[in-house]
């Protein structure tokens, strides 16, 4: 009998051993990772239903944490600039929860408020795209530029024609982009980038066939940042592409919000840049090209808040719950995609329940159609509690925004969903000043002026097969 015959004979044995020692690390590491118990419990069903697959889509899309190590910059004395007692409010006791707030961040973000700075909104693209190109056509010594999709589409080329003008000036260009992103056209930007030469990488490439690469498939970098000489930046949830272009009627119009920022702060944009560029090439970038000094340019008290699943986990989850528990008056939330876990439902019907009014703005009609059946089935839980939801009309609404007592706003990617707040890496700004916050509320109240109101019951008289739908849609929130 040949070595060939023994391994004929043998291998049905061996593969059920090694499916067998698979699912059993793979269930033992969602017992002890897994902090959803309807996650936790739908991956060990998967895992031991589903022999050799189960396991390998666990590797895949179960596991949502990485390690990285951050890079020591020179730049934290750009950080630490006195910040005012009253966080910008001329009645200082007016703001003493916001403090409290203040204070509640500052221990869950790993960087301090900066005073100083000036924001301002940029509606869609037909505003944020020229702005954007404008301040690319005038930097003179440095561009980085980090975002989730880059689409190879008329916007895009325009981005790609004024980054390699820069590089051909002798500007330092470096654009991160998301693996996945780079998947939204075809052919893909990245075709473009190194045609023009252009400095790119892709972050976190992903491979079902590599097995190195398996297990970060479904983590993704969803921020947004674009910064110039490290003076000016931009930030937002806004991605590269035609559609956001609303004069220009193209097929799938999105509306969104963008930010134009100056002073202090962007240094702290610039820093998540740096991490990250420097997580996916190894190369550190530091220096006065990249940090310079920073004069103050407004009103404005702000932070940046970093968030992935890996020493940021969770960052932007906790600032939720916390600017939840401070809110005394009013909390207004605008997101395209609202699947919140218990945590945050229960924090905002507390909120309504002290008497704080809790507005909730939506698309009506979704780009995701699972995602808002899943979202539907969640709505009930809120309006019975007196939070109220608002839905608008298209186009599609992808801007996120969320403002508590008419002084704080936190602006920037994440989404009101798990793959914002546990798989994804985000950038968002939190922004203290009622100046601000203001001109915000005019953003918001502009929406609800063309938003319906939808109640309780209209949620409970959804039809039979509409509520199994959106319930079978809903078990699956923790993964959308």
């Amino acid at each position: 009998m040949t070595w060939l015959d023994h391994l004929s004979r043998f291998w049905p044995h061996l593969a059920a051993g090694f499916d067998f020692l698979a699912a059993l690390l793979a269930s033992i590491h969602t017992l002890l990772h897994k902090r959803d118990s309807r996650a936790a419990t739908l991956w060990l069903v998967g895992i031991w239903m589903l022999p050799v697959l189960g396991p390998v889509l666990y590797l895949a899309f179960g596991v949502n944490r990485i390690r990285r190590r951050a890079v020591a910059l020179g730049v934290h004395g750009t950080f630490t600039r006195p910040v005012p007692e009253d966080l910008g409010e001329p009645e200082p006791a007016g703001a003493a929860h916001l403090k409290m707030l203040a204070r509640v961040v500052n221990s869950v973000a790993t960087r301090p408020l900066t005073a100083g700075n000036k924001i301002e909104p940029l509606v869609n693209g037909d505003a944020a795209f020229p702005t954007m190109l404008a301040a690319i056509a005038a930097a003179e010594k440095s561009v980085s530029l980090c975002t989730y999709i880059f689409d190879n589409d008329a916007t895009g080329a325009q981005f790609i024609t004024a980054l390699a003008q820069a590089v051909q000036r002798g500007v330092a260009v470096r654009v991160l982009v998301d693996a996945a992103g780079t998947r939204y056209s075809w052919p893909p930007i990245t075709r473009k980038l190194r045609s023009a030469r252009i400095p790119f990488a892709k972050f976190l490439p992903t491979s079902i066939i590599t097995p190195w690469r398996v297990a970060t498939i479904n983590l993704r970098n969803h921020r947004k940042s674009l910064i110039m000489d490290g003076q000016l930046a931009f930030t937002g949830g806004m991605n590269i592409r035609h559609g956001n272009v609303l004069g220009a009627q193209p097929r799938r119009p999105v509306q969104d919000l963008q930010f134009r920022l100056t002073g202090p702060l962007v240094a702290q944009l610039q820093e998540a840049f740096v991490n990250d560029w420097a997580f996916t090439t190894h190369e550190v970038l530091d220096g006065e090209v990249w940090f310079p000094e920073l004069p103050e340019a407004g009103n404005i008290i702000a932070r940046a808040i970093t968030d992935g699943p890996d020493g940021d986990f969770e960052k932007a989850r906790l600032t939720l719950l916390a600017a939840l528990a401070e809110a005394q008056s009013s909390v207004k939330i605008l997101t395209p995609y609202f699947l919140p876990d218990n945590a945050l439902i229960m924090a905002l019907n507390l909120a309504a329940l002290r008497g704080v009014r809790v507005d909730i703005i939506l698309p009506a009609k979704n780009n995701l159609p699972f995602v808002h059946w899943a979202s539907r089935a969640m709505w009930w839980q809120i309006l019975e509690r007196g939070c109220r939801v608002w839905l608008t009309p298209p186009p599609f609404d992808h801007s996120k925004l969320m403002i508590v007592d008419g002084h704080w706003v936190l602006l920037g990617s994440a989404n009101w969903d798990a793959r914002s707040l546990r798989l994804n890496f985000e950038l968002n700004v939190e922004c203290y000043g009622r100046e601000f916050a203001q001109t915000m509320e005019q953003v918001i109240t502009q929406k609800l002026a063309k938003a319906r109101e939808a109640t309780l019951a209209e949620a409970d008289g959804r039809s039979l097969l509409e509520k199994l739908r959106d319930a079978g849609a809903r078990l699956f929130s923790p993964f959308l």
